[in-house]
């Protein structure tokens, strides 16, 4: 009996292969966003245990626990980090700005 082969035929790396997933698990990788690079880092959400975030796209609570990725500017700092829903990262292209108002402002 011959030795299994578990390599990937075609001699790509992970890092060559298209849609490899690798940041699935806290690399970070660049996106372009509003005109600026920002750094893009999936978090698996068990290591917050205890701890919720406001997501910027689409303002709900992103529960303890709930797996979700973390944006900043890539010359910003660690205040400038934003925790978002993968699906309001993904459609942030899309959205609008909503205005927030009162119950009693007028709503021209």
């Amino acid at each position: 009996m011959s030795p299994r082969n578990n390599r990937r035929r075609g001699g790509e790396t992970p890092e060559e292969r298209p849609g490899s997933g690798l940041d699935r698990f806290g690399l970070e990788h660049t996106e372009e966003y509003q005109g600026e690079d920002w750094k893009v880092r999936h978090v698996a959400g068990a290591s917050a245990a205890g701890k919720r975030y406001r997501c910027p796209g689409c303002d709900q609570e992103i529960p303890s626990g709930t797996p979700h990725l973390v944006a900043w500017p890539e010359y910003g700092g660690v205040d400038d980090r934003r925790h978002w829903h993968k699906a309001c990262w993904n459609a942030k292209d899309r959205r609008t700005t909503k205005v927030q108002r009162s119950r009693n402002a007028p709503r021209y």
